[in-house]
């Protein structure tokens, strides 16, 4: 049961993820998150309002069983097979800014300070609308979400997916460093 409480090291889950991809490869199937909501837009009748939802979503069924398996496994992992109190080591300096920020319970992964029905207030309500929309816009503007581009298409050599996964590191640095001072 060690093995399992413990991370993983990553030649482990990275040789899982290689051998997943090889296999989507070889049964020609393609992997992203994003590609789910097209699928169940489809099948809620999304077809009779955009063209976009028109096409055989029943091949792309069996991703909807990756997002079944991320929920299942996130609960079990979470009640099941974490230990009590066995948060990673953090360094200072992320202490110190975390503090700085007025996050004081940095024993949690989920700071209460953060994620909590406290913290929810109008701003948040619409930073969350807005993050959302953006997002999913962001999202099928790019042909595909990070998982998507950054796993299944760089593994595949497409050149698209590269510079989407450019952009995202990008896009990330441009929101931890210039935008979230302000909104923060």
């Amino acid at each position: 049961m060690e093995i399992i409480y413990g991370p993983w090291p990553w030649y482990v889950s990275g040789f899982l993820i290689a051998v997943t991809m090889l296999l989507l490869l070889l049964l020609g199937k393609k992997f992203g998150m994003s590609s789910n909501l097209r699928t169940m837009c489809a099948i809620g009748g999304g077809n009779k309002f955009s063209q976009f939802f028109k096409y055989n979503w029943r091949n792309d069924l069996w991703n909807l069983i990756v997002i079944l398996g991320a929920i299942i496994g996130g609960f079990l992992a979470s009640h099941y097979l974490s230990l009590e109190n066995d948060m990673p080591q953090i360094s200072t300096h992320t202490l110190e800014a975390l503090n700085n920020l007025g996050i004081a319970s940095q024993n949690h992964y989920l700071p209460v300070e953060l994620f909590s029905f406290e913290a929810l207030n109008a701003k948040t309500i619409a930073i969350l609308i807005v993050g959302g929309f953006l997002v999913g816009f962001g999202a099928r503007y790019a042909g595909g979400c990070t998982s998507g581009h950054a796993i299944s298409g760089l593994s595949n050599l497409q050149l698209p997916s590269l510079i989407a996964v450019i952009g995202f590191f990008i896009g990330g640095l441009i929101m931890v460093h210039l935008i979230y001072p302000l909104i923060f």
